[in-house]
């Protein structure tokens, strides 16, 4: 899956996990403590950074921070 590396550093970076291991079905709301409302703040701004998109507040859904792999779906659906 392309980007799917991508999206694992910069939730790792933002997040501060110190390179916990994480993959597709990696669980994040309510399982990595790290990911609070402004820590989801701060990976969106990261995330439209890192693949020049732009997210609007009003598509950001906690089903995207479902699992990693669902993180990863929302952004390969904003890339042209």
């Amino acid at each position: 899956m392309p980007h799917l590396e991508a999206v694992k550093t910069i939730l790792d970076t933002t997040l501060g996990l110190g390179g916990r291991a994480l993959d597709a079905h990696t669980p994040l709301l309510g399982s990595v403590p790290e990911l609070d409302s402004m820590a989801v703040i701060g990976v969106i701004a990261a995330l439209e950074e890192h693949f020049g998109i732009a997210v609007a507040d009003e598509d950001i859904h906690a089903r995207h921070f479902a699992t990693v792999g669902s993180l990863h779906a929302f952004i390969c659906d904003r890339l042209p």
